[in-house]
């Protein structure tokens, strides 16, 4: 099996060029894992090429803040403690129901599975779906993703009036938003804290 095709950008590295079929137009993406361009079929891999290197001064400046953030993810994780799945499973189950109950919110079905980029999720039929990494999070930011999701049951998007209703349930709703950004559930599971 052979490499896709690549640029190499000075001070940046490999960067993969590849054909993708849902691609419209030319797209970056920079991720812990490298840099990729996609391209149109109806674009050649040379254009993918070119349009990277027209672009490596902003892709520089996104593979810096992309390492940056691991750094600090990787600060803030450092304290968390190590929980088993099933120790984990057991801390979330309760603490969605503590809530639940606490709120007078109700949910259909909890799982719990480990996901690379989402803390958690909410069918339109109210069942939830929380990230196993949650249970190794600061007490207040598993609080505000189980209730971010427990809302989710009564208000369906992320509107102005969903906000308003999570601040009134949790006070530090957009703090806690921001600050969960320090973290990353891929970052969790791989790094440490949530033991296979």
């Amino acid at each position: 099996m052979t490499s896709p095709p690549s640029e190499h950008l000075d001070g940046i590295g490999p960067i993969s060029v590849v054909h993708s079929r849902r691609a419209q137009r030319l797209r970056i993406t920079v991720k812990p894992s490298g840099v990729r361009v996609s391209v149109p079929h109806q674009l050649t891999l040379a254009q993918g090429r070119e349009f990277a290197r027209s672009h490596r001064d902003w892709i520089g400046r996104q593979v810096m803040r992309m390492q940056q953030r691991l750094r600090t993810q990787a600060g803030a994780s450092r304290n968390l403690p190590t929980l088993s799945d099933e120790d984990a499973s057991e801390k979330l189950s309760i603490r969605l129901s503590e809530l639940a109950h606490q709120h007078g919110l109700t949910f259909t079905r909890l799982s719990i599975r480990r996901q690379k980029t989402r803390w958690g999720s909410c069918t339109p039929s109210g069942a939830i779906s929380l990230n196993i990494a949650l249970a190794s999070l600061p007490q207040n930011l598993m609080d505000y993703v189980i209730l971010h999701e427990l809302l989710h049951t009564r208000i369906k998007g992320h509107g102005r009036f969903f906000w308003k209703e999570l601040d009134k349930l949790h006070a530090q709703a957009v703090d806690h938003h921001r600050q969960l950004r320090c973290y990353s559930p891929e970052m969790m599971q791989t790094a440490m804290k949530v033991q296979p």
